[in-house]
């Protein structure tokens, strides 16, 4: 159905949501019981929007329904962590396996060690690594072992990117941000960051970066600008951390072996734990072996489910069946090709909007200016994000608030070709509320 035109952009955002209210009677009615007993009626903060969020019933393939019985062509990916999509017959027989032999056993098991292995081949950082539950956990280990092994107490960290539920400078330092001094530093800024090293380098336990920005837009950091930071933290002996928590799905051998960078330390989590709740953090053996509990002076890293026997399984199998280094290849030469397409469609409409990012991992931002830093994402009119949300969902395409799109493997041309034809009709009928 085409979109209505109007010519008021708060006028168009408010009919929108009120459609959008009206189609989800059962997604309403959820939301608004589950606020009795769940905080603010969901468990994640990312997925809320007004009035409220879509509550969904299940997934298959490349797919979601909510419980409207909409079917939505799943275009968020869970934030970049279902790259297999939904039910995947793989991961889906080696879970339903795994439950027949156990899945606490108490101790290492024959899975575990196979998956480090495993994951040590991948990525060019690992030489040794060590399992956690979640990208937030991976970081706070690895940000605990370099304050440790430097004897420092300052952390870099970059202006608007996001390291986890603690670790969160998407507005500044957020209140729940985990207590380490910090010192923030502007992205994709060689000559700026330099100097705050040189200002804090005696403070300075470690950097840790997004290689691409995610969450806060798809922004990639410019490889030179990489490069010059792995050369300034190598010259002075601080600890480079790339939180690939995100970006190690861009690339057979991640973010890092597309750039050719190795840093100290990465920390990885999302797709890696075949579907399941899954962190990593790893790099120089001489770092990693302070968790050596045979060595001299080990630091604790527990955790009930570090080594749960559904992750490894799970996430073994989905490394080395599914998401193999051509799978890899394939997938992000597919998003480069996707966002190319966008870019053009824009181009065509003549409307001032731009799609950032880097393989399979992509950003609508409402400007036709440069887009280097997440401090550059104020040049978005967020009422047009947002129009954007309600009518792509209309259209029966699903994405994150954001405007973060993201491709699993499940995606066929189809798939794809669909999002294109409703962002071309989006531009087609809104073009005069994209104006600058």
């Amino acid at each position: 159905m085409a979109l209505q035109p109007n010519v008021d952009l708060d006028a168009a955002l408010k009919e929108a949501r009120d459609k959008y209210g009206a189609a989800n009677p059962n997604s309403r009615e959820y939301y608004e019981s589950a606020r009795n007993s769940l905080t603010g009626g969901l468990g994640r903060s990312s997925l809320y929007f007004q009035p409220f969020p879509l509550a969904f019933s299940h997934g298959e393939g490349a797919y979601i329904w909510d419980v409207d019985d909409h079917r939505y062509a799943d275009f968020m990916g869970d934030y970049t962590a279902g790259i297999y999509g939904h039910n995947h017959p793989i991961t889906r027989r080696v879970i339903l396996e795994t439950f027949d032999n156990g899945i606490a056993l108490n101790g290492p098991h024959k899975h575990e060690a196979p998956f480090a292995e495993a994951l040590c081949k991948r990525f060019p950082a690992f030489e040794q690594i060590r399992f956690a539950n979640s990208g937030t956990e991976a970081n706070i280990w690895a940000l605990s072992l370099a304050r440790v092994v430097s004897g420092k107490s300052h952390v870099m960290a970059f202006e608007g990117c996001y390291h986890g539920g603690v670790f969160n400078f998407e507005h500044g330092l957020a209140p729940v941000n985990y207590p380490i001094p910090w010192v923030m530093a502007p992205y994709n800024d060689l000559d700026g960051t330099s100097a705050l090293i040189d200002t804090h380098e005696h403070e300075l336990a470690a950097v840790i970066i997004e290689p691409m920005v995610g969450a806060q837009g798809c922004i990639p950091a410019e490889t030179d600008f990489l490069k010059g930071l792995r050369e300034i933290t190598e010259e002075k002996g601080i600890i480079l951390i790339f939180d690939e928590v995100m970006t190690s799905r861009l690339g057979p051998n991640g973010y890092q072996g597309e750039v050719g960078i190795t840093p100290d330390l990465t920390s990885v989590s999302k797709y890696l734990g075949g579907g399941l709740t899954f962190g990593a953090f790893g790099g120089r053996a001489d770092l990693m072996t302070r968790y050596d509990q045979a060595g001299e002076d080990p630091l604790p890293q527990a955790g009930t489910f570090n080594n749960n026997v559904l992750t490894m399984t799970a996430g073994l199998a989905a490394l080395e069946e599914i998401y193999t280094e051509s799978a890899a290849r394939d997938l992000n030469d597919r998003g480069d090709d996707f966002r190319h397409r966008l870019n053009e469609l824009a181009k065509t409409h003549g409307v001032p909007v731009q799609f950032t990012g880097y393989g399979s991992m992509l950003n609508i931002h409402f400007t036709a200016d440069p887009i280097l830093s997440p401090q550059d994402m104020h040049k978005t009119d967020l009422r047009k994000r947002d129009l954007f949300h309600f009518d792509m969902m209309d259209q029966a395409q699903y994405l994150a608030r954001s405007g973060m799109i993201v491709l699993s493997l499940p995606m066929t041309d189809s798939e794809i070709d669909s999002f294109v034809a409703a962002v071309d009709e989006f531009f087609a009928s809104r073009k005069s509320l994209l104006a600058d």
